[in-house]
């Protein structure tokens, strides 16, 4: 690939770099600077002077239409701080420490949403079935009816979240998907973009409500 196809970005802070340096001139960190592709991705705008957009549409703060009953997932410091339960299709970020819980947490959520009616599917990119269904065990919500499934492919996972309805989808962790559109790692900032940006717009298209964990790691 031509040198001039290249950038560097920051795994830190994000910031976008024409060559390669030790340091970051942006954040200061060190050794921070991956490599990546300057292609656009498919779906990319075209230049302003030949692409033409349509019209945005606006609407007033009054309004006829019933708000969309919420989600009650019955943990109750959870729901409160969503509002009252989960909106249908919106999307939801998670983020902390790693080890701080993220996951327990959420699947005390998928269990006891899914006795209160949701379906609810859970996706993990860092454990396997197994360590979930374990973990569940020992929290004595093993018999929750929830859809546990292990994938870091972005397009299987839009493809089977596009064919099989849920109320609530749990993407644990947003930092091992990846998008074949893009050349970049699993966990960069270019790939953690590129994929939280697709899940939140099959949530907006009125998919199911997202929620992404994501590990706060500086």
């Amino acid at each position: 690939m031509a040198r001039d196809s290249l950038l560097f970005v920051c795994k830190s802070c994000g910031a976008v770099h024409s060559k390669w340096a030790g340091q970051c001139s942006a954040c200061g960190e060190w050794n921070v600077l991956v490599e990546e592709s300057r292609a656009a991705p498919p779906g990319a705008m075209k230049p302003a002077s030949t692409a033409r957009g349509r019209g945005v549409q606006f609407e007033t703060l009054q309004s006829d239409t019933p708000e969309p009953p919420r989600i009650v997932t019955g943990v109750t410091e959870f729901d409160r701080v969503c509002g009252g339960g989960v909106v249908p299709g919106s999307a939801i970020l998670l983020g902390g420490d790693p080890g701080v819980g993220k996951s327990t947490l959420l699947l005390e959520v998928t269990a006891k949403a899914t006795r209160n009616g949701a379906k609810v599917a859970y996706i993990s990119g860092e454990e396997a079935i197994e360590q979930i269904r374990a973990r569940a065990k020992r929290m004595g919500v093993a018999d929750a009816d929830v859809a546990l499934a292990s994938a870091t492919a972005l397009r299987d996972i839009l493809t089977t979240l596009k064919r099989d309805p849920f109320d609530i989808v749990i993407i644990d962790s947003i930092q091992t998907l990846w998008s074949d559109a893009h050349d970049a790692g699993p966990g960069s900032i270019t790939q953690v973009r590129a994929c939280s940006a697709e899940l939140v717009r099959l949530a907006k298209n009125g998919g199911p409500a997202i929620v992404l964990v994501g590990h706060v790691t500086k």
